[in-house]
């Protein structure tokens, strides 16, 4: 190949995602350490004997025991290095996956690894093409086959000297022996399936938009990017503010880490790849028993716990045993306002008006005098958002005050005492892949509603007629119609 090497600058082809390739790269040589790393030994392939080869099976076992993770997450991490061009496979060129079998694979030279930013040229995969073309005798892939007619199309004024190094490169690589020869061709196969991927094949070397910065700059931490902020913000309260804002995303962060799904596992396991509805049972919204994760996310903010229906009715019980049960029904009543129908809004917000705010309601709120004049002027013309005032006195109440109390409660002490912990179900790669087979895709709702429609009339049509209604109706359209008028024709 004539890759050559070019001045860096902030193009597509500067801006690879170098932090992350970096720690690929990192897991790479850890893997190719003689001591510790995947086993390499000569593997058979047909008649031809492959130096330094490592099997599939290999790959993911090193990683899940380097990692400590399990085989579906390693073959995904391994997935994600051949992606990537840091290794490749010998037998199976166009899936740039990890086969958990005896599938051959090996790692890339660090010449072509993306962190060295050499340009992918048109030139280059035009002489690999031609090269191809001349092994094959012409027969080549679809995809492959349309980009050499376009290539040579667009690059017919030097196309003879594109032939001459094709022939050259292919009259070079013949007189190497059969098993560099065979690895060379899977190399550089692999390098451009990587780099020039069929179409409808995702690209992981796809960077997206440019950036505005470089990508690759160290990063100025510390009490130099104090000084920076300093130096470029005329305000220090826009530091303070970024500072500030930078924990609390950190806090938020580190918070809800156990509970996404993405960071952690999905107990006991993740419906949508399972096809087990477990996790979907255990976390109805009006469930018996919640589980505790979930009585968990209660204690992260009074929001959570109005947000959950399960925290909320726990939440309801020990108010009632304080008996400020009111509060709480009081902002439920508020947001059925808030995000009801438009039609019963006006008679939602009197309603509201008597329980909880008029002189000697039945559930009467406590509120201050401010707030009951903006709520009692707003109610003379209601809109959605009329008690929002009262609403948020309310909330605030119950936050500083009842809050702290229930979380310390033998009500909150007791639900999480209750609380399931689910343990992991566990499938086999087999069953995974049979339940993707078995799976369908869903009716449209808007067909649905059609079938149902269908059906209705069906069965409105099939029904016995009433004679006596059918008569009456007849009868009452006589009575209604007016006298029809007659022309005399006169002789």
């Amino acid at each position: 190949m004539t890759i050559r090497n070019v001045l860096r600058d902030h193009g597509q082809r500067y801006r690879p995602r170098m932090a992350c390739l970096k720690k690929a790269e990192k897991v790479v040589l850890e893997m190719q350490d003689p001591a510790t790393g995947v086993k390499l030994q000569p593997q058979r392939l047909v008649i031809t004997t492959i130096p330094h080869a490592i099997t599939g099976e290999d790959i993911v076992a090193w990683l899940a025991d380097r990692f400590q993770i399990d085989a579906q997450e390693a073959r995904s991490f391994g997935s994600m290095l051949v992606a990537l061009g840091y290794i490749y496979p010998i037998q199976d060129h166009k899936r740039l996956v990890v086969k958990p079998d005896a599938s051959l694979y090996r790692f890339q030279t660090p010449y072509f690894w993306p962190t060295q930013q050499w340009p992918v040229e048109d030139t280059d995969y035009a002489i690999y093409l031609a090269k191809r073309n001349i092994r094959k005798k012409g027969i080549l892939e679809l995809h492959e086959q349309e980009q050499y007619n376009r290539l040579h199309k667009w690059m017919n004024h030097k196309w003879d000297f594109i032939v001459m190094q094709a022939k050259e490169q292919y009259r070079a690589a013949k007189e190497r022996k059969k098993p560099d020869r065979v690895v060379f061709d899977c190399q550089e196969r692999a390098y451009w399936v990587v780099h020039r991927p069929p179409p409808g094949t995702v690209s992981a070397m796809d960077y997206g938009l440019e950036r505005l910065i470089d990508p690759n700059a160290h990063e100025v931490t510390g009490l130099a990017a104090l000084a920076v902020l300093f130096l470029y913000f005329p305000s220090v309260w826009s530091m303070v503010t970024c500072f500030s804002l930078h924990c609390r995303l950190v806090k938020y962060c580190a918070t809800y880490k156990g509970h996404d799904p993405f960071l952690s596992k999905c107990l006991p396991s993740n419906p949508w790849l399972t096809d087990d509805v477990t996790y979907w049972a255990l976390n109805m919204p009006n469930v018996e028993i919640p589980t505790k994760m979930r009585v968990e996310r209660w204690t992260f903010s009074f929001g959570e716990l109005l947000s959950d229906p399960r925290g909320r009715d726990d939440f309801r019980l020990f108010l009632k045993k304080e008996f400020s049960g009111e509060n709480l029904a009081f902002w439920e009543g508020c947001e059925d306002l808030k995000w009801g129908t438009a039609a019963t809004m006006k008679e939602k917000a009197e309603q509201i008006y008597k329980t909880f705010l008029a002189r000697g309601a039945p559930r009467w709120i406590n509120i201050d005098g401010k707030t009951m004049e903006i709520t009692v002027k707003g109610l003379k013309h209601p809109h959605r958002y009329v008690l929002d005032a009262a609403q948020t006195h309310i909330y605030m109440l119950m936050k500083k005050d009842s809050y702290g109390r229930y979380l310390k409660s033998p009500v909150f002490k007791e639900t999480m005492k209750k609380a399931v912990c689910p343990e992991e179900h566990k499938f086999s790669d087999s069953q995974l892949e049979q339940n993707a087979r078995n799976r369908r895709p869903s009716l449209s709702p808007i067909i649905i509603r059609q079938q149902e429609q269908e059906q209705k009339a069906k069965m409105a049509a099939s029904a016995p007629v009433d004679i006596t209604q059918v008569m009456s109706k007849l009868s009452k359209q006589g009575k209604e119609a007016p006298p029809r008028r007659t022309s005399v024709k006169n002789d």
